[in-house]
């Protein structure tokens, strides 16, 4: 074999025979997801469905590449990347499972006890629990490391008070995995920590936040008083920022921050004026964007890419979402101006680079943790 092809056999981008598979079988699972429970835009934060969660839990696509000592299908991570763009491509409900098997059972396989993973783990993966994750708080977004929601110890359990804001299905979920403070000295990154709360508990009240498209996914959590077993807690006590960071990693690089709004996307190809060379231009600007978005979400879950990368893919990949609404925009033409579900997920196109951390903070994270630029003094 010449040089040249052995180069050309190391940049095979197939999909092995196996995988192009699974992804036959996650689009028909997905057809019929939207075909029973409906479609949802931005599938993966607004369409929930206790009932698909299951049929998902059914197929073995939750914990897929969990281990197996855990319940899990210790499956390549780039099949569950596979499934998911699947789903999400045509708007199949899996919000009920996605936090779940995305954040919350990774991190109680790599930092909780025997006994929580015992109670917790065959839930999640038979899409019977349901899970929402306490981070932002009103004076406290990106800035994860400035949050005022404090546990208390008090015997054996810990006195919760605080406010979390943005906290999606929390009308729903069964548990509220809280990131909170422990203590208040030292550094900001330092005394927080990770606690199980469950949704049933008193003092818990939890008031739904309509947004411009009616979504009411977003919720406000208030906890007053609200007592958790001291042995919920995850991980190290007062260390757990570490442990937050590496789930935000799952978070902002997913193939969910790159074809959210893709169901839309295909059906304004089928409105656009494809015989219009300026518009064939942008459509090929937009399938370009789409194919380095996920060479970098493969990159991420293929471990190639350096500690902090998903910061520039989840830039990356929440930008393109936003002109591929600016595209959509313009071929629905008039159609823009009624008020339907197609419209509804239109008007969503702003929180792409907001939620899961702004563009501005993943640039920084980017500069300064992966680039290793100097941060800007301070102004007095």
């Amino acid at each position: 074999m010449t040089d040249a092809g052995r180069i050309a056999a190391t940049l095979d981008f197939r999909l092995s025979g196996n995988q192009e598979a699974l992804r036959d079988r996650a689009r028909e699972v997905a057809a019929d997801g939207v075909a029973q429970f409906g479609r949802s835009t931005d599938s993966w934060i607004n369409g929930y469905s206790a009932e698909f969660a299951r049929i998902m839990a059914a197929e073995g696509w939750i914990g897929m590449g969990w281990p197996e000592a855990h319940g899990g299908r210790d499956r390549p991570a780039i099949e569950r990347v596979i499934v998911a763009e699947e789903m999400i491509s045509v708007g199949a409900p899996i919000a009920a499972m996605w936090f779940a098997d995305r954040q919350m059972g990774p991190s109680l396989i790599a930092h909780g006890t025997p006994d929580q993973q015992a109670e917790y783990l065959p839930g999640m993966l038979s899409g019977e629990s349901m899970w929402c994750i306490g981070m932002s708080e009103p004076d406290a977004g990106s800035d994860l490391a400035s949050l005022k929601t404090s546990a208390r110890r008090d015997g054996d359990h810990w006195v919760v008070n605080g406010q979390k804001i943005w906290t999606s299905f929390a009308a729903l979920a069964d548990y509220l995995y809280l990131i909170c403070r422990t203590d208040t000295e030292g550094p900001p990154h330092r005394g927080i920590s990770e606690i199980i709360v469950p949704m049933d508990l008193p003092g818990i009240e939890v008031r739904t936040i309509t947004d411009m498209t009616t979504n009411r996914h977003f919720c406000e959590v208030y906890l007053t008083d609200v007592k958790v077993p001291i042995v919920n807690l995850v991980g190290v006590e007062g260390d757990a920022f570490g442990q937050t960071m590496r789930q935000l990693e799952h978070e902002r690089g997913g193939i969910d921050r790159l074809v959210s709004n893709r169901p839309l996307y295909d059906a304004a190809l089928r409105r656009a004026d494809l015989g219009d060379p300026l518009v064939r231009q942008e459509v090929a600007r937009l399938e370009t964007g789409y194919r380095l978005g996920r060479l970098l979400v493969y990159r991420e879950v293929l471990r190639q890419a350096p500690a902090g990368f998903s910061a520039a893919t989840k830039a990356y990949c929440t930008e393109h979402e936003q002109r591929v609404a600016e595209f959509c925009f313009r071929a629905f033409g008039a159609d823009a101006t009624l008020w339907d579900d197609d419209v509804k997920g239109l008007v969503y196109g702003p929180a792409y680079t907001i939620m899961g951390g702004t563009s501005n903070v993943m640039r920084n994270i980017l500069g300064e943790r992966v680039l290793g630029l100097p941060r800007e003094p301070r102004r007095a």
